[in-house]
Parts: structure tokens; sequence; C-alpha cells
């Protein structure tokens, strides 16, 4: 599945950075993130992110 990073950052509000990648995760399943999306930040190639930009940017390297 593609992600784009800017409907991912949806999900992600209220995220604290640094955060891991488990808070990502869970920061955007309790925001309501399908199965997919989940599934695919789940496969980030990074384990922490230090802002919005860092998980963008991995998004990117997965696509």
């Amino acid at each position: 599945m593609t992600l784009n990073p800017i409907q991912v950052q949806k999900f992600l509000s209220g995220v604290d950075y640094p955060a891991t990648k488990d808070d990502i995760v869970e920061t955007a399943r309790s925001q309501g993130a399908d199965d997919d999306t989940l599934e695919a930040l789940r496969n980030l190639p990074r384990d922490d992110f230090n802002s919005p930009n860092d998980i963008s940017e991995a998004i990117g390297q997965q696509n």
C-alpha cells in the first residue's frame, strides 16, 4: 500500500516527539487509522522519529 504522508499526519495529531514507531502506531490507531495504514506504519524503515518530517521521509523511503 502506498501511504500519503499528508493523510498519515492527520492520524498523528498529538504525538510528542521524539517518538518511537510504537508511539506513532498507537497514536494513529487511537485517531482512527485503518488497518492498512497501521500496517504500513509498523513497516516503516525507522524506529525513532524526531518530527513529523521524519515520518514523511520514512514513508517516502517505503513507497
